[in-house]
């Protein structure tokens, strides 16, 4: 339930005048005093305004972190939060940021892995898109527009409610916001079928940053391409997005199998390494790698377009080193296999609404792509690894490519990693709240364990996904120096060549640099500000 932050606008004008005379507080004045003076119904919004005065105001910001390194006290907040509900509410919200000098940092889903939509180290105020949140799914056309505060697991259920047999290739995991996701490329189990969600994505509507509600015909073709993989909050305020279904038979198969290190785990991952990427584009089968008690278990999980007999013949035929059985499949409808995928159930479909996520923990990724199979001592070296103290909830991620991912142009989208890949491999270091003093020591085997993988993945640029945001790859720094020329270095890990083109849209869009963050594309020959 939410509770009004400001009520009416004699407690904002008090809340004023009872400001302290610090610059940051100057900003966070004249910001508030500028939103009563744009809304001539002030109430429209008033409810959807939380200071760090409100009750409320703690509640909201943490209602989205899904790292919580960055949830502690020290960690810097906010001057204020607009939750919006409506797309006409958010660009007076930014003319009032601008003029107050406050960066805006936008939040969809929380699910940023360095926490850039709600931390920022100059004065700031989040844009939480939570409300504009609707999925309107079209059956006839097959397609569907999307707030940009939905989360993927509630696409896919207000997709099933029309359709069995259509749905979206978006992510495995149910929470993720669809702004963040759709902006960064965003993989999920279709993708060797049906490409990235961003290829999916047909049309989109942004706030820039003069306040112009603009969709696809008014933005022009150049921003559309920059926000399907180059990051929406480089460009502006994505606020909807409409998207391309794609059709599924009413019964897939899923299956999870685990084979612990003492039953050639480390062997079967390597065989993999030939399998996915080959595999008939109908099958998806990833890999987890983790660490229990003291043995490395692989985890084998997968998504099949199809029936259980026709899955185990192909995996008869293609992988038969992993030993699939027709009682180790489950057949069921699609929207069930997300939530089995997810959290390895199917039922009740109504958690798929659920906006939370349990078990929340201190994290820190990294990720790769491998363009040749890695050896056998490779992978010793990472079970090595994997058996150290602080790698004791670390989870190694492995993700097919191949198929149609092979047959879009690395120029299509800002997102390049394409054909020449045979996966993706990300490692999610956790650890507990309680070990927050041990912080640098898990960072540090974070940054050991990615020194150690330099061999074995691209290189030239070394290459990432930016949805696992790693700041230790370059950030955007005031040191004199063009941002262009700090940004180039992280940004063709993320983009590759298309990085050059992604400054021009910048350039054109938001030539001030006014949506910036640590990593965001800067305009050409501009300073960091």
């Amino acid at each position: 339930m939410k509770t009004a932050s400001i009520s009416t606008l004699s407690f904002f004008l008090l809340l004023i005048c009872l400001s302290s005379s610090t610059a940051s507080a100057d900003s966070h004045d004249n910001f508030l005093q500028c939103l009563s003076q744009q809304f001539q119904n002030y109430s429209s919004i008033s409810n959807d305004v939380y200071t760090p005065a409100n009750s409320s105001y703690t509640p909201i910001l943490l209602s989205a972190i899904r790292n919580t390194r960055f949830a502690s006290e020290s960690t810097p907040k906010p001057q204020v939060i607009i939750t919006p509900e409506h797309e006409s509410q958010i660009p007076p919200v930014v003319a009032c940021a601008r003029r107050s000098g406050l960066e805006i940092r936008t939040r969809s889903g929380g699910h940023d892995m360095e926490g850039l939509s709600y931390v920022s180290q100059v004065p700031f105020v989040i844009v939480d898109l939570v409300n504009l949140s609707d999925v309107a799914v079209d059956i006839e056309e097959k397609t569907a527009w999307i707030g940009a505060g939905a989360t993927t697991g509630s696409v896919y259920y207000r997709i099933a409610e029309k359709s069995p047999v259509l749905a979206f290739p978006g992510s495995i995991c149910t929470t993720v916001g669809v702004s963040g996701h759709f902006s960064g490329g965003g993989y999920g189990p279709l993708m060797r079928k049906h490409g990235l969600a961003a290829d999916n994505v047909i049309d989109a509507r942004i706030i820039d940053v003069n306040g112009r509600i603009l969709d696809r015909k008014s933005m022009g073709e150049d921003l559309f391409w920059a926000i399907r993989g180059g990051g929406g909050a480089s460009f502006g305020v994505i606020v909807a997005w409409k998207v391309q279904l794609v059709d599924v038979p009413e019964t897939v198969t899923v299956f999870s199998i685990i084979r612990p290190l003492e039953q050639n785990a480390t062997d079967l991952i390597r065989r993999w390494q030939y399998v996915g990427p080959e595999a008939d584009r109908d099958l998806f089968v990833g890999v987890y790698m983790f660490r229990v008690n003291s043995t490395i278990q692989a985890n084998f999980f997968s998504l099949f377009l199809g029936g259980a007999d026709r899955l185990v013949a192909v995996m008869r035929e293609t992988f038969p080193e992993l030993g699939l059985t027709r009682e180790e499949c489950q057949e069921m409808s699609w929207v069930q296999s997300t939530l089995f995928l997810n959290q390895g159930q199917q039922e009740p479909l109504e958690v798929l609404l659920n906006r939370t996520q349990p078990g929340l923990r201190q994290l820190k990724t990294k990720s790769d792509y491998v363009q040749t199979p890695m050896s056998e001592g490779a992978f010793d070296g990472i079970v090595r690894m994997l058996h150290e103290p602080e790698a004791d909830e670390t989870l190694m991620y492995m993700v097919p490519y191949g198929g149609r991912m092979d047959e879009i142009p690395e120029s299509s989208t800002p997102f390049p990693h394409r054909a020449g890949n045979l996966y993706m491999i990300a490692s999610l270091v956790y650890w507990q709240d309680d070990e927050a003093q041990d912080t640098e020591r898990y960072l540090s085997w974070s940054r050991r364990y990615y020194s150690y993988m330099t061999p074995y993945v691209s290189s030239s640029p070394r290459q990432a996904y930016l949805n696992y945001r790693d700041l230790d790859v370059g950030v955007n720094n005031p040191n004199g120096e063009t941002s262009f020329a700090r940004a180039s270095v992280w940004g063709r890990k993320y983009f590759k060549n298309n990085f050059d083109r992604l400054v021009k849209v910048k350039t054109v869009i938001d030539p001030t640099n006014f949506f910036k963050n640590e990593q965001s594309v800067p305009p050409l020959h501009s300073k960091w500000t």
